[in-house]
């Protein structure tokens, strides 16, 4: 079915070869958007692709490394070529961390900030310009609820999106006269792979759903709650359940969430 709003939207969103990222892909696919899914995966997209088969909307799939924006530009530029604008774009990919600031050594650090950090704001400077020529767009960023505050085994992955939060709300207000709408994506406890894949002190993946990933809501109903945040154009839409409230507990009552965030289990 042909949506009102994001049927024939040129849609680009990373990550989408698995989680979130992919629950937005049939998402979209589904509303009639022309979608343009990216990933470090390539077999991933290709299965994507695939799954895509028979839907309203065209995916088209283009491999790419958050961590290696050396050829972003050309990226970019042969796919504004071939689509002709990109209205949305949905920076959903990145990695976590399942180390403590002592053992994470400094590399590790970079690494994780150069994914999550500068792999999404280096997609988001090369496709605002055409936005704007275009005369507006709208772009997301996943942060997390750890973009609030900080978290035990999380100090790397946290500063990311803290980061993250700092960049999209300077765009919100500097590019609002260009119509360009910016939102900032929270989200809790979802069922993706995100823990799995979870960088250790070694640079390794952790290779373990961790229990509270496992309860979380799944991929599709965060698509469902991004989606409904997008077409409201909510600077910050949350994603998830119970454990948000956490980020109430932190604003209005500090001590109490440092007490908490040590007892709570962290993997």
């Amino acid at each position: 079915m042909m949506d009102k709003y994001f049927g024939g939207k040129v849609v680009w969103i990373t990550g989408a070869s698995s989680g979130i990222g992919e629950a937005l892909v049939y998402a979209f696919a589904g509303m009639g958007s022309k979608v343009i899914a990216s990933s470090v995966d390539q077999e991933g997209l290709e299965r994507v692709i695939i799954n895509c088969n028979g839907y309203t909307g065209s995916i088209r799939g283009a491999v790419f490394d958050l961590s290696d924006t050396t050829g972003i530009d050309t990226l970019v530029s042969g796919l504004i070529a071939e689509e002709g604008r990109i209205d949305i774009l949905l920076n959903i990919g990145g990695v976590s961390q399942r180390a403590t600031i002592l053992e994470t050594p400094i590399w590790l650090d970079r690494k994780i900030m150069e994914i999550n950090y500068f792999g999404t704001i280096s997609l988001t400077k090369a496709v605002l310009p055409e936005m704007i020529k275009n005369g507006g767009g709208q772009i997301a960023a996943t942060s997390s609820i750890t973009g609030r505050f900080g978290f035990p085994l999380r100090s790397a992955y946290s500063a990311s999106k803290q980061a993250i939060h700092g960049f999209f709300e300077t765009l919100m207000i500097e590019h609002a006269k260009d119509n360009i709408k910016a939102s900032v994506l929270i989200p809790g406890r979802v069922r993706t792979s995100i823990s799995l894949h979870a960088l250790t002190s070694t640079g390794k993946e952790h290779g373990k759903m961790d229990d509270g990933q496992a309860g979380g809501i799944t991929p599709e109903k965060a698509a469902q709650i991004i989606i409904k945040g997008l077409r409201r154009n909510k600077r910050e839409i949350l994603v998830g359940s119970n454990e948000l409230l956490m980020l109430k507990i932190r604003k209005y009552a500090p001590a109490l969430f440092f007490r908490l965030a040590g007892r709570i289990k962290s993997m």
